[in-house]
């Protein structure tokens, strides 16, 4: 059984997803928590294998709950419930140990989908915000001044092949659709994917996916 942990500032929307949740089987919606720092306690009391936390909460906020869940409880998977004007706060939050994000407009099929692929060590990265995210870096969102102190670090050996790898994951491509792009294997892929995350001393895909903004490792 997935125990789920629901954290959102607005009733309707925890009862919301509470009811979405109410008939999959295998999976119990043990907590709802209004703000971050009950979300922390409610961790604490019910040790849920998957958080769904709101970025914007009253008392704490969800980057905030985040960092502190991560610290505290390193092994339950926080996701982000966001919206297309949250990407500052998005970036923080995986930062801060999230392991994706689902945005608020999501279909109802779809939320279960997505608890069952985080509890199994997925990443969610929804390709329309995967997109914003690339557009804003190739548009100069980042500031000249940092894109010239990232520009002096290193790449951390990424061979090319490795580096193309990487631009697809940004781009929000999985497994298959590489594999399909570059004319490889999928086993080739994963390969290639675990001595990417070698390198950057990272565990998940959207850990590197951060990494390689942070390091300006990619030329878009």
């Amino acid at each position: 059984m997935i125990k789920v942990l629901i954290a959102d500032d607005q009733d309707l929307i925890r009862g919301s997803l509470r009811i979405v949740l109410r008939g999959e089987k295998d999976i119990d919606v043990v907590a709802l928590a209004s703000n971050g720092a009950e979300a922390i306690e409610l961790c604490k009391q019910h040790e849920p294998n998957v958080v769904l936390m709101d970025i914007h909460m009253p008392e704490m906020d969800g980057v905030e709950a985040t960092r502190h869940i991560k610290k505290l409880y390193p092994n339950i998977r926080v996701v982000m419930l966001t919206t297309f004007h949250d990407m500052d706060y998005v970036r923080e939050a995986l930062a801060a140990g999230a392991v994706g994000y689902l945005l608020k407009a999501m279909q109802p099929e779809d939320l279960a989908v997505s608890i069952r692929l985080v509890n199994n060590g997925e990443t969610l990265i929804p390709q329309e915000i995967a997109k914003i995210m690339v557009a804003e870096w190739t548009s100069g969102v980042i500031s000249s001044k940092r894109m010239k102190e990232k520009e002096k670090k290193p790449r951390y050996g990424l061979t090319v092949r490795e580096l193309d790898v990487l631009r697809l994951l940004v781009n929000g491509k999985d497994n298959r659709e590489i594999a399909r792009d570059l004319f490889l294997s999928e086993g080739t892929v994963k390969n290639y994917i675990s001595t990417i995350y070698s390198k950057l001393s990272v565990s998940e895909r959207i850990h590197a996916i951060l990494k390689a903004q942070e390091e300006n490792l990619l030329e878009f």
